[in-house]
C-alpha cells in the first residue's frame, strides 16, 4: 500500500517544542540545520550530535509563530528535552514536551484530502502550507505530512478519511524506506554521524551555518572524503521485522558489517535503510543477524550523492 493513496497515524513519534525569543539562536548552536533558512513559516530534516558528530537524535523541525517543533523518535523525546534544558537556562528559551498536545498524519497522494482542509501545499520538498490551527509539510517523495492541535483531531481525522482509506504505521514506514529517509531511535543513538544516513544529501546537514556541536567533525568527514560507512537499501525475506540496530554481516568480514537503520514489511518480505561498511555493499553478499542469516539484496536509492551540491547548503 506504501505506492497507493492512504492516510495513518504517526504514532511512533513525539514533539519537542521549542519557543521563546532565543528558540532560535539556541537552536543554531545544537543542530546540523541552519535554522535561518526555515524563514517564519518552512521545515527540514536535521539531527543533534555529540562532541564527536554521533547522532544523539534525528528530527524533522517545523517553524511556528514563536519558535520550533521537532518530531522525532519517542524513546529520543526525554532525554534530548532533558539534555538541551540544561544549556537552554542560558537564554530566553523554554522546551516543552508537546507530544499529547499534536496528532500527526502521514498522507500518501493525499493532496485533495488536504485541499479540501485549506491547505494548497507547493511540490518543493519541505514546504509549508498553514491555516489558522493545521500545517502541512510536503515530503522529498511527493508525500505529506499533517500537524493537528489535539482538540481538532476527531473532526479532522473524520475529513480525511472522507479522501483517503486509513493505512497502517508500517505503510509509511515502508515509503519512508524507499524514500531513503533514515533516522536515529532509541537503539541507535550515537551510532552515527550524519553522513552515514545519508542526512547531508536529504538536506538535514548545513555546511555554512558556523559552529554547532560536533561540526568539526561532521565537517572534516565531507570535505577529506574518508568517511567508510554510508546508508544502503535492501530488501530480503526473514521471519521476523528486524529492529534499528540489528547488525548485518558479510564474508568481507567476519565481524558485523553494519546495522539497520529503519525497517518496514512488504508484498516480497522486507525492505530496510542500513548503515554499511563501503566494502560490504560493493561485494554485494549481505546477511541479517549472522553470517548465516537470511540474505539481503541491495537495491538503489531515490537519490545521488553529490558533495558539491551537499556543501552548497
Amino acid at each position: 500500500m506504501a505506492d497507493s493513496a492512504f492516510f495513518c497515524t504517526l504514532t511512533h513519534e513525539g514533539i519537542l517544542a521549542v519557543r521563546g525569543p532565543d528558540a532560535g539562536k539556541f537552536l543554531q548552536g545544537q543542530i546540523t540545520c541552519n535554522i535561518s533558512y526555515l524563514g517564519t513559516n518552512g521545515s527540514s530534516l536535521g539531527a543533534r550530535c555529540t562532541a564527536k558528530g554521533r547522532m544523539l537524535s534525528s528530527f524533522r523541525i517545523v517553524s511556528v509563530a514563536d519558535g520550533f517543533l521537532l518530531a522525532m523518535d519517542r524513546e529520543l523525546l526525554a532525554p534530548q528535552l532533558t539534555d538541551l534544558q540544561k544549556y537552554a537556562v542560558f537564554s530566553k528559551a523554554k522546551l516543552t514536551d508537546e507530544s499529547e498536545a499534536w496528532v500527526r498524519y502521514g498522507l500518501s497522494a493525499g493532496d485533495t484530502a488536504l485541499r479540501a482542509l485549506g491547505l494548497e501545499l507547493a511540490t518543493e520538498a519541505d514546504s509549508v502550507a498553514t491555516t489558522e490551527s493545521l500545517f502541512a509539510i510536503r515530503l522529498s517523495d511527493g508525500r505529506a505530512e499533517l500537524w493537528v492541535p489535539a482538540e481538532h483531531d476527531a473532526s479532522i481525522r473524520q475529513q480525511l478519511s472522507e479522501h483517503l482509506p486509513p493505512a497502517t504505521l508500517n505503510d509509511w514506514l515502508l515509503a519512508q524506506t524507499r524514500a531513503g529517509i533514515g533516522q536515529v531511535t532509541g537503539a541507535t543513538r550515537e551510532l552515527f554521524i550524519p553522513q552515514m544516513i545519508n542526512l547531508q544529501a536529504v538536506g538535514g546537514v548545513s555546511f555554512k551555518k558556523g559552529c554547532y556541536t560536533g561540526q568539526e567533525i561532521v565537517a572534516r568527514m565531507q570535505y577529506l572524503g574518508k568517511l567508510k560507512r554510508r546508508l544502503y537499501r535492501l530488501t530480503g525475506t526473514c521471519a521476523e521485522l528486524p529492529l534499528p540496530g540489528t547488525e548485518l554481516f558479510s564474508p568481507v568480514h567476519r565481524s558485523a558489517v553494519g546495522e539497520v537503520v529503519l525497517a518496514a514489511s512488504c508484498a516480497t518480505g522486507v525492505e530496510l535503510l542500513a548503515v554499511l561498511q563501503e566494502d560490504a555493499a560493493n561485494n554485494g553478499v549481505v546477511h541479517l543477524g549472522a553470517l548465516e542469516g537470511a540474505p539481503l539484496t541491495l537495491l538503489d536509492l531515490p537519490y545521488t550523492l553529490d558533495s558539491n551540491r551537499e556543501i552548497q547548503r
